[in-house]
């Protein structure tokens, strides 16, 4: 009997397991893989400091020695716009990291056992019953024996395992279009003195704006590199995946030149639909913890950011429930959590038709609402204070609309 059972050991699964052993909860973490796990979403944001900070985590990740990520680059035809954390809009942190999630993933895994959890690898989820006072879980042990354990509350942090969806049925369609994802790890040998390490670079292809590219610096001379395309898109290319990841990127001419010396030394990988939503976010018995609730996009690397919020807004309500107290889950956890994710929603569609574009690289851009925005690109998507989280739908129209009439006036004037 867990005051708490977890399932899945990554980001929202240790952060929340740290942060609930750190008040005396009893928890079992159960993971299906063995760790270290080859993992992507390796672009950390700032908000993410706070909740590492948060669980007891801090030390430990930055004498981890990752690559500093100070802010991010956006590049369009070899024309460059880059956001530096420090000239942010919201208070926080200005520096987090750039991980490989294979060594970050098991870090934190350690660091929460290290805080109390109780960790158990290679255990695959087949039954679970939040119908009975206290939930139940079934699960495959590594020797084949099946096993149940028993809790008080259940916690699905499964990211793409998407455990208590499939489970319970709790599954709803994406309102987002379906996407496919070409990645790998390369030695980049980048050798460009202007390449800035300390940001993640995102490129757009020069004819398509839906295609985008990411390359994330590591400490090691190593990059995370991927292309988001449409299935169609990628399908133009041919079924080999790793010939298809390097025909994309070589199609940007200023991409290709930054990688013109990488070693290609790793097998790409592919993930196509990965978007993803659920009817119910919690009840009194669970609630599910980033991915395993929804997915937007990989485009502003909010993946992670919005899974470590969740983890410490949902131990942080499961410890006063715990204690004795009344908790409206749907009041206090599913919509403070819907707010952020409502923002990067807003900037995703932007992105993807083109306006977020067009602000981006607007030459005449208010150092004010550059401010504004680059909190949102740190991750600060809660700040009410913030024009552009308070209502960003409205707030991105009139910035689009207002970039794409000067720059008419401009041309016209020309």
């Amino acid at each position: 009997m867990y005051d708490a059972i977890i399932i899945g050991a990554g980001p929202a699964g240790s952060v929340a397991a740290a942060i609930l052993c750190k008040a005396g909860r009893t928890v079992l973490v159960l993971e299906r893989e063995m760790f270290p796990r080859f993992s992507i979403g390796e672009s950390l944001l700032l908000q993410c400091m706070e909740y590492i900070e948060e669980a007891g985590m801090l030390e430990a990740v930055t004498a981890a020695g990752y690559q500093r990520k100070n802010g991010a680059m956006f590049q369009r035809g070899g024309t460059y716009s880059g956001f530096d954390f420090s000239e942010q809009f919201s208070t926080g942190w200005s520096e987090t990291f750039e991980v490989p999630r294979a060594t970050f993933d098991t870090l934190l895994a350690d660091e929460a056992e290290r805080a109390g959890a109780d960790i158990r690898y290679r255990h695959e989820i087949t039954a679970v019953d939040v119908q009975t006072e206290q939930p139940t879980v079934s699960c495959l042990c590594p020797d084949g024996a099946n096993a149940s354990f028993t809790c008080s509350f259940l916690l699905d942090a499964s990211g793409f395992g998407r455990v208590l969806a499939r489970l319970l049925h709790l599954e709803s369609p994406s309102n987002f279009p379906v996407r496919t994802s070409l990645f790998t790890h390369v030695e980049d040998n980048i050798c460009d003195a202007n390449y800035d390490r300390d940001k993640i670079l995102i490129s757009v292809h020069p004819n398509r704006k839906d295609i985008w590219y990411w390359l994330i610096p590591f400490e090691n001379g190593r990059s995370s590199l991927g292309v988001v395309a449409t299935p169609d898109s990628i399908k133009g290319y041919g079924g080999n995946v790793d010939a298809a990841l390097q025909s994309i990127v070589a199609e940007d001419k200023e991409l290709a030149r930054l990688l013109v010396n990488a070693n290609w030394d790793t097998p790409a990988r592919q993930i196509t639909g990965y978007s993803a939503n659920v009817k119910q976010l919690c009840t009194d018995k669970y609630a599910l913890l980033g991915n395993a609730g929804e997915f937007l996009d990989p485009v502003f690397s909010s993946g992670v950011t919005i899974a470590m919020r969740s983890a410490s807004l949902a131990a942080g309500l499961l410890n006063r429930q715990l204690s004795g107290e009344s908790i409206n889950w749907q009041e206090a956890y599913a919509e403070p959590l819907a707010k952020g994710v409502s923002t990067f929603r807003s900037f995703v569609n932007a992105w993807y038709d083109g306006r977020f574009q067009d602000i981006i690289f607007y030459e005449g851009q208010s150092p004010e609402i550059r401010k504004m925005i680059c909190s949102i690109l740190a991750g600060y998507a809660w700040d009410e204070s913030n024009p552009y989280v308070s209502n960003p739908e409205r707030r991105l129209n009139t910035l689009w609309n207002y970039c794409r009439v000067d720059q008419s006036e401009a041309l016209e004037q020309k």
